[in-house]
């Protein structure tokens, strides 16, 4: 039985040096991501394995409830019909998702019929005439080479009635729906229709969002790929801005509300020297603005690689009447279009040092529809496959209105509810984002 003191880590003595990184530290607030030096982690979170010591009744702290296998199950499998979709923009990993599925559904518990729908929700829907597809393990085999949907996707709100009218035509009994916290929200209005109606209709979600902006969710999958996918872009950016006099690498990453693949890119490479995301707000002008700073950096090093999430500096474009980029209105989804961030910034870098008389030499790199579509990397090709696992259990067991994913290192199942209750983003006062400011070497604020 390991104790406490079996934890305790031994010290030289007490610190009395000032730390160099003191100033960076000075102005972090204590959060989930950040813990005080007298803050511990907890050795064992599972809260039955206390519960079963008597030191803690049994349910008094909150705890997911565990993926993986029941020895009991809710649906017979000869007589379960299942149905999958894949909604929104694409990200590595779906095809592997779907295969997971299938391959689980089909060799382990014995469905016998599972079919996809096709184009995200449309397909659902009599009006745009999209044929469902039969899914068997020998056509599913091939897709984990590929990027993309098998399935397709597509974006748009469609009526959760007809959906559902859908699935009691074709008696599907199970449906699993592949999307991020747009997809989800669907799904709920899916599970809440099916539960008026009096139907057992199990509704599950693998969650998708490659900009890893789920919450409670250690990483969406596809996340890694993109991100490794990202790196590369930001090696050809420091290529080009050493490769020629007052070179600036620009490069536009994906991040609409969180700038997690800009972080981790970053840190993968370790070329970048300024790191903008949609969390911390950045000033264009002024003496502790982004301009001054590619100033001073150019004047000592002769080069500068800028990385830009896409959801960074939106307040700047929207009230800037120069700004470049699209006009502000909605997608299919609902959600707002952005402006282009990269193209303001490349404007406005290039116009600055164009009055400051220096030659510039900039190269703007938006690799974006190309890292969403790329297959995905063998570790995203793992985890796809645990995460098809754990959702065909937790079907086959019954839950509905519920997510599948790695909390801590552990899969366990999230209601939708949780799941879509907000958005994981990037903390400034955390310990990535202290990360990415020791990499780059950038002041924790330009402004």
């Amino acid at each position: 039985m390991i104790e406490a003191a079996d934890l305790e880590v031994s010290t030289l003595g007490p610190c009395r040096v000032d730390s160099p990184l003191a100033a960076r530290l000075g102005t972090r607030r204590t959060s989930l991501h950040y813990v005080d030096e007298d803050d511990r982690v907890l050795f064992d979170d599972t809260v039955g394995m206390v519960a079963e010591r008597g030191d803690i009744p049994l349910g008094t702290l909150p705890g997911f409830e565990p993926a993986g296998p029941r020895r009991k199950i809710f649906f017979d499998p000869s007589k379960t019909r299942v149905g999958i979709v894949t909604c929104g923009g694409l990200c590595p990993g779906l095809n592997d998702v779907v295969r997971g599925l299938v391959l689980e559904l089909s060799y382990h518990y014995g469905v016998r019929r599972i079919v996809g729908f096709r184009n995200g929700y449309r397909g659902f829907i009599a009006r745009y005439g999209h044929d469902v597809v039969d899914l068997t393990p020998a056509n599913v085999g091939a897709s984990i080479d590929t990027g993309g949907s098998i399935l397709g996707v597509s974006r748009g709100q469609q009526d959760p009635d007809e959906i559902v009218d859908c699935l009691e035509r074709m008696n599907i009994t199970i449906l699993f729906v592949v999307g991020g916290d747009g997809t989800l929200r669907g799904a709920q209005q899916i599970a809440r229709v099916v539960a008026g109606r009096g139907e057992r209709i199990a509704i599950v979600g693998v969650p998708k969002t490659i900009d890893n902006d789920i919450p409670y969710i250690d990483q969406s999958f596809g996340f890694q790929t993109a991100f490794a996918k990202a790196a590369e872009s930001i090696r050809a950016a420091h290529a080009e801005a050493t490769s020629a006099p007052n070179g600036i690498g620009l490069v536009k990453l994906m991040g609409r509300h969180s700038g997690f693949i800009a972080c981790y890119a970053t840190l993968a490479q370790s070329d970048a020297n300024v790191v903008l995301i949609p969390e911390v707000p950045f000033a264009i002008e002024g003496d502790g603005g982004l301009l001054r700073f590619l100033e001073r950096r150019l004047a000592e090093r002769g080069h500068a690689v800028l990385v830009v999430a896409e959801g960074a500096g939106q307040d700047l474009l929207t009230s800037d009447p120069s700004a470049h980029g699209l006009p502000t209105s909605t997608d299919a989804s609902g959600n707002a279009k952005l402006r282009d961030v990269g193209l303001y910034l490349s404007g406005r870098i290039a116009d600055h040092f164009d009055a400051l008389g220096i030659d510039l030499n900039l190269k703007y790199i938006d690799p974006s529809y190309i890292i969403r579509s790329v297959p995905a990397d063998p570790y995203d090709s793992v985890y796809c496959l645990r995460l098809a696992h754990a959702a065909v259990h937790a079907a086959m067991a019954g839950r509905t209105e519920m997510v599948v994913g790695p909390w801590h290192r552990r899969f366990v199942h999230i209601p939708i509810p949780l799941a879509i209750s907000h958005r994981s983003k990037v903390d400034p006062d955390g310990d990535l984002w202290m990360s990415v400011l020791e990499s780059t070497g950038q002041p924790p604020r330009l402004i």
